[in-house]
Formats: C-alpha cells, sequence, structure tokens
C-alpha cells in the first residue's frame, strides 16, 4: 500500500482475521488507523461481525480460530531444543518467522523466558535421582 490506506485496500479475509487479532503488527496498526477515519471500513467490519453473530463462517475464519496451522506447544520446544525433523522444524520457522503467527511467537517467547530462568541443576538431578533408584526398581514380567 502506498500513501494512506483505505477500506478498499483490506480484504473481508484480513479484516475477519483482524477481528481475531491474528494479522502481523503492522497490517493490524493500518487496519486501526484507517477504521478511525474511513467509515466505510468500520461498515463492513460491523457486517463481518453480524455475519458471525448469525454463525456464518468461512473456512478460513475456522481454520484461524480454531488455529488448526499453528504447531503444538511441544513443537516449539522442540523448535528451541532442535530435536524435531527437518521437515517439522522448517513448517514450524515458516510459521513463526514468516506467516508471524501472533499467538505462536507468543508461546515461544514464554518457553524462552522459561528455559533463561530454568534451574540449571534440575536436570542434573533428575540424573542422579533416576541413577540411585535404579537399583530399586523391579520388573514385573
Amino acid at each position: 500500500m502506498t500513501g494512506k490506506p483505505m477500506a478498499s485496500d483490506f480484504t473481508d479475509s484480513e479484516l475477519a482475521a483482524y477481528l481475531d487479532e491474528a494479522l502481523p503488527t503492522d497490517l493490524m496498526s493500518a487496519i486501526e488507523s484507517t477504521l478511525r477515519t474511513d467509515r466505510g471500513l468500520a461498515d463492513r467490519l460491523a457486517a463481518i461481525v453480524r455475519r458471525r453473530d448469525a454463525g456464518v463462517h468461512s473456512l478460513g475464519e475456522v481454520w484461524r480460530s480454531a488455529r488448526l496451522t499453528c504447531p503444538a506447544r511441544e513443537q516449539l520446544g522442540g523448535l528451541l531444543l532442535e530435536t524435531l525433523d527437518d521437515g517439522v522444524a522448517e513448517y514450524v520457522r515458516f510459521h513463526v518467522e514468516t506467516l508471524a503467527c501472533r499467538q505462536c511467537q507468543a508461546n515461544l517467547a514464554d518457553l524462552r523466558a522459561q528455559a533463561a530462568t530454568a534451574d540449571p541443576g534440575l536436570a542434573e538431578r533428575r540424573i542422579r535421582y533416576f541413577q540411585s533408584s535404579a537399583g530399586y526398581l523391579r520388573r514385573d514380567s
């Protein structure tokens, strides 16, 4: 978009994603800014809300609201630990970096924060506990 965005610059799909807060920050900001001055865009957005309230949803809206393309938290953690298969890691990076999924970016930031504050001796203690109790475990046949 060049210059000040207009209502016609945004698709209904983008407006539906705006309602779900599922767009990159710059596009969210552009829509928000345009909404303040363009009554036509506000009317289109209101029509989308009415359609949703009536129970009419597009396939894209269902996919976005159910976050069907989002990787699981375990996969995001696997990305951080570099334990994912190459294809899965490539998809997760694409989803987080290229598609810029805000929910997954927040989830990944949370996992990074948890890892940064984790007790560094925890893993070592777990190994020692397991090794010290290994002789006491029974094998039931």
